[in-house]
C-alpha cells in the first residue's frame, strides 16, 4: 500500500505497557472504503532488550508499517504525520514504586514536624503481628523550615459561626475572634496577621520563612544532588503562600520537579496530603524520564503541543484521560489497569436493563477486579505498597495471580503466585532458561493453550512458538514431588494435578470479587462478568460458576482491552478547592456559587483541549462529614436526591446510610472540599448495548463438524475430551452458537467453553450464558 493512501492525521493509536505483554491498538481509514476505519491489534513482550529498547515505540512502528505499507527500519525517528492521536497508559511509576526504585528527594516540612510522616496516622493494620516491619519513607533528607502559621478559633466550638473572624468581600477583617482564648486587643488568640484562607477560615501569620536561610538551605540540598523536592508546610491547604515562595525559589536554584503539596492536593489533613507529595516528588522524574525517552523515538512534532501537531494523551488512574502538562507519577498509579475497566465499563453497560457489571482483568502479572454499576467507583485514599496515598482512583482490587503466576508446592499446599515469571524470564514455555512454571503453563498441558494458535514470538527469532515439552517435563518432575509426600491411594494422575493449581488460582482470582461484592452487602450472582486480559477467556467460565454468575461477556478486543478502553476513554480535567463550612440553608447559595465558578474554569480549560458544549459534562461534588467525625465521604446528588436541585444533604446521608448502616441525626454535617469533574466525551454514542443485539439477533447452532481443528482439553468433572472441537472467531458469524465442550481462538485469546455453557456471537461480543 503506497504511503499517500492514508491522509495525515488519520492514525489513531492506543498502546498499553503491562507487565508482561505490550498491547497496541490502532485505526485508520481503509484505503478501499475510506469512509470507514480498518483496525490493527499489535501484540508484543513489554521487555526484549535483545530487540527492542521501548515495547509501546516499537509497537506504533509496526502499527505505522502496517497502515503505509512501507518498510520502518528499528531505531529510526518516526515519522508523526499520519498520525492523529497516541494514547498511552504505563506501570512505569507503580512498578518504580511497588519496587522502591523512585527519585531520591526531600521533604521540606514546617519546623517541629519533621517526623510527621514517618509517625504516620497510628494505624495498625497488622496488629498481632510479632515481627513489623514498617516501610521507610520515600524522601531521602528532611529540611525543617522555620515558618508557621495556625488557625484562628478552636475544634468543635459550639458557636464557631458566632465567633469567627469575619471578613468584607475583599477578605479584609471586619471583626476579629471573639471566642476562648481572645487577647481581648487584636483579631486573634495573640500577635500576628490574621488573613483569610482560600477554605474561609481565618489563618494567623506567626512566623513567615526567612527566604535567605531557605536558599542556603536548599542550595545544600542541590550541592548534595537532589533534584526533587516536595513542600509540605503546616495548613498549606488553606494558606498556600509560604509553600508557592519556597517552590518558586526552588525552581530558580535549578530543582527539576517541585511538589508543593498546596497545588497538588489542596486538602485539609496533613499527613495524607505530606504522604501523597512526597510520592509525586519520588515518582514523576521516574515517569519523566521514561516518557523523555518514549519521545526520543518521534520527530519534535509529537511533544510540541500546536494544535495541528498529533496529541499525546494518558490514561489516569481515576479513568480519564490527560494532557502531558496534567500527567504525574501520583494520577498514574493505575494507569495501567484503568484502561481496561473503562473498556469493558463503555461495552458492557445497558442503561434500561441497569444490570451491575465485575470486570475481571487476568493479566500476565496480576488479576484486577473492579465493578461498575452505571458510573466509576472511585477511592480518594489508597495504600500501594504501604504508602497511603491521596488521590482519585478508581476502586480496583488486585490479586497477585495472572498468567505468569508462579506455581509451587510447598508444605503440602499447591500455591498460584504471588512472584510472576513476568516476561523475563517468563513461563517454562517461553523458550528462555530457567523459566518457572506458571500458570500459563498449566493451560498449556491442559489443552486450554494450543501451540499452533499461540502468537510465534518466543526464542532468539522471535518466531518459535510455545515449548509445551519443557512445560511438561517440569510438571512432570513436579507431581513426582507431590506424589512421593502422600499415600499410594491418594496419588493424583498428571492432569488432576496441573488442573489443581488452576483451581488455586481462580479462587486466588475469586477472592477480589467477593470483596467488591458481598463485603458490600451486593449479591455476587446478580452481576454480569466480563472478562478480559490475555488470560481472562481461559479462566472466565470456572470463575462465573464459582461465584455463580450466569452470564459473561467477552469483548472481540478482551485480551487488549486495556487498550481498546484508551481509544473509548473521555478527556478529563478536574478542580478542587478547600472549604470549612457547614452545610446550611443560608450557605447552600455560597457553595453552589463556588460549584459555579470552578465549573467554568473546567469547561475553560477543556475547551482549550478542544471539548465543547454538549460534548462537555460536569459533576459538581462536596467532601462532606459529620461533625466530630473523621471520615469524609465525597457527595455527587442525583435527581432523586431531596429537592431534585442538587440536594448535596440528602445525597449526603444517602451515601453516608449506605456506607456505615446508620446515621449521626443531631450532628451538623461540615464541607471539607469543593471539587468539579470536567469530562470531554470522545464518543456522543457506541451504539446499542449487546443485550439487545442479542434479544434481536437470530440464533444458529455450529456443527462441532465445521471447526477448524480438535484439541485434547482437560475440564473439571469430565476429564478429558480428546475431540474438544476449537472454532476461529474470524470464521463464526454472528448469531452462531457454540456449545460446550469447546474452545473459540482469535490471534490473541484463546476462550474455553465448558461443559453446560453456550456462547452467542454477537458484533462486538461473545456473549456467554451458563446452566
Amino acid at each position: 500500500m503506497p504511503a499517500q493512501a492514508i491522509p495525515d492525521k488519520s492514525i489513531r493509536i492506543c498502546a498499553d505497557r503491562g507487565g508482561t505483554f505490550c498491547d497496541v491498538h490502532a485505526s485508520f481509514p481503509d484505503p478501499e472504503k475510506p469512509q470507514e476505519r480498518k483496525e490493527v491489534v499489535v501484540k508484543l513482550l513489554s521487555q526484549d532488550p535483545a530487540n527492542y529498547s521501548d515495547a509501546p515505540t516499537e509497537g506504533i512502528r509496526r502499527v505505522l508499517e502496517i497502515a503505509t505499507g512501507e518498510r520502518i527500519p528499528r531505531g529510526t525517528i518516526l515519522n508523526t504525520d499520519k498520525i492523529d492521536y497516541i494514547r498511552l497508559s504505563t506501570t512505569v511509576a507503580t512498578n518504580a514504586l511497588l519496587e522502591r526504585k523512585g527519585h531520591k528527594h526531600a521533604l521540606l516540612i514546617t519546623r517541629g514536624f519533621k517526623d510527621l510522616l514517618l509517625i504516620g496516622n497510628q494505624s495498625r493494620p497488622k496488629i498481632f503481628d510479632l515481627n513489623i516491619r514498617r516501610p521507610p519513607p520515600l524522601y531521602s533528607a528532611v529540611l525543617e523550615v522555620d515558618e508557621r502559621v495556625t488557625l484562628v478559633g478552636y475544634t468543635s466550638d459550639p458557636k464557631a459561626e458566632v465567633h469567627a473572624v469575619r471578613f468584607d468581600e475583599a477578605g479584609k477583617v471586619k471583626r476579629g475572634y471573639r471566642g476562648g482564648g481572645w487577647d481581648g486587643q487584636g483579631h486573634a488568640e495573640g500577635p500576628g496577621d490574621v488573613v483569610q484562607g482560600l477554605s474561609g477560615e481565618a489563618v494567623r501569620i506567626l512566623q513567615r520563612p526567612d527566604m535567605v536561610k531557605v536558599r542556603e538551605d536548599l542550595q545544600k540540598l542541590y550541592d548534595e544532588g537532589y533534584r526533587s523536592i516536595a513542600i509540605v508546610l503546616t495548613h498549606s491547604y488553606t494558606y498556600p503562600e509560604h509553600e508557592l515562595q519556597i517552590a518558586a525559589l526552588a525552581r530558580t536554584l535549578g530543582f527539576q520537579h517541585v511538589s508543593a503539596s498546596s497545588q497538588l492536593l489542596p486538602m485539609i489533613k496533613m499527613v495524607p496530603r505530606g504522604v501523597s507529595s512526597t510520592a509525586d516528588a519520588y515518582l514523576t522524574p521516574v515517569l519523566r524520564q521514561y516518557l523523555d525517552g518514549f519521545f526520543s523515538g518521534f520527530d519534535e512534532k509529537l511533544r510540541d503541543g500546536k494544535v495541528r501537531s498529533p496529541r499525546v494523551e494518558f490514561m489516569g488512574s481515576d479513568g480519564g484521560l490527560l494532557d502531558l502538562n496534567n500527567f504525574s507519577g501520583l494520577k498514574s498509579i493505575l494507569s495501567g489497569p484503568a484502561g481496561g475497566v473503562v473498556g469493558y465499563a463503555l461495552t458492557s453497560w445497558d442503561e434500561e436493563r441497569k444490570i451491575p457489571v465485575i470486570g475481571i482483568d487476568v493479566g500476565g502479572t496480576s488479576t484486577d477486579v473492579s465493578r461498575f454499576a452505571g458510573r466509576y467507583e472511585v477511592v480518594y485514599e489508597t495504600t500501594t505498597a504501604g504508602v497511603t496515598i491521596q488521590s482519585p482512583q478508581l476502586d480496583i482490587n488486585t490479586v497477585a495471580a495472572g498468567g505468569g503466576s508462579c506455581l509451587t508446592f510447598r508444605n503440602g499446599l499447591f500455591l498460584a503466585g504471588p512472584h510472576s515469571a513476568g516476561a523475563e524470564p517468563g513461563p517454562a514455555c517461553y523458550r528462555r532458561k530457567g523459566g518457572p512454571l506458571a500458570v500459563t503453563d498449566a493451560n498449556l498441558i491442559l489443552g486450554r493453550l494450543v501451540p499452533d494458535y499461540f502468537p510465534k514470538i518466543f526464542g532468539k527469532s522471535e518466531e518459535e512458538p510455545l515449548d509445551i515439552e519443557a512445560s511438561r517435563a517440569a510438571f512432570d518432575s513436579l507431581a513426582q514431588d507431590i506424589n512421593a509426600t502422600v499415600s499410594e491411594d491418594k496419588m493424583m494422575d498428571l492432569d488432576e494435578i496441573v488442573y489443581g493449581f488452576i483451581k488455586v488460582a481462580n479462587e486466588t482470582m475469586c477472592r477480589p470479587i467477593r470483596a467488591l461484592t458481598e463485603a458490600r452487602g451486593y449479591a455476587t450472582s446478580k452481576h454480569i462478568l466480563a472478562t478480559f486480559g490475555g488470560a481472562g477467556g481461559q479462566h472466565a467460565c470456572d470463575i462465573a460458576q464459582l461465584l455463580g454468575i450466569k452470564t459473561i461477556l467477552i469483548h472481540h478486543y478482551s485480551s487488549i482491552l486495556s487498550a481498546y478502553g484508551l481509544a473509548l476513554a473521555d478527556r478529563a480535567y478536574e478542580l478542587q478547592e478547600p472549604s470549612s463550612t457547614f452545610y446550611t440553608p443560608e450557605n447552600r447559595a455560597v457553595l453552589r456559587a463556588r460549584l459555579d465558578k470552578l465549573d467554568a474554569q473546567v469547561r475553560e480549560e477543556l475547551g482549550r483541549q478542544g471539548f465543547e458544549g454538549s460534548r462537555v459534562h460536569a459533576e459538581r461534588m462536596l467532601n462532606m462529614r459529620f461533625d466530630g467525625t473523621d471520615t469524609s465521604l465525597m457527595v455527587l446528588p442525583s435527581p432523586d436526591d431531596g429537592d431534585g436541585n442538587e440536594d448535596f444533604e440528602a445525597a449526603f446521608r444517602r451515601v453516608y446510610k449506605a456506607e456505615f448502616g446508620f446515621l449521626l441525626e443531631k450532628k451538623a454535617i461540615i464541607v471539607d472540599d469543593i471539587k468539579v469533574r470536567g469530562i470531554g466525551k470522545t464518543f456522543d454514542s457506541l451504539g446499542e448495548s449487546v443485550f439487545k443485539e442479542v434479544a434481536q439477533i437470530a440464533t444458529r447452532d455450529v456443527d462441532p463438524a465445521n471447526a477448524d481443528s480438535t484439541y485434547s482439553v482437560y475440564f473439571d468433572g469430565v476429564g478429558r475430551v480428546k475431540e474438544t472441537p476449537v472454532f476461529l472467531l474470524s470464521s463464526l458469524h454472528i448469531g452462531d452458537t457454540v456449545k460446550g465442550p469447546a474452545m473459540i481462538i482469535d490471534n490473541t485469546q484463546t476462550i474455553v467453553i465448558i461443559p453446560g455453557a453456550t456462547a452467542v456471537l454477537t458484533s462486538k461480543h461473545l456473549y456467554i450464558t451458563l446452566e
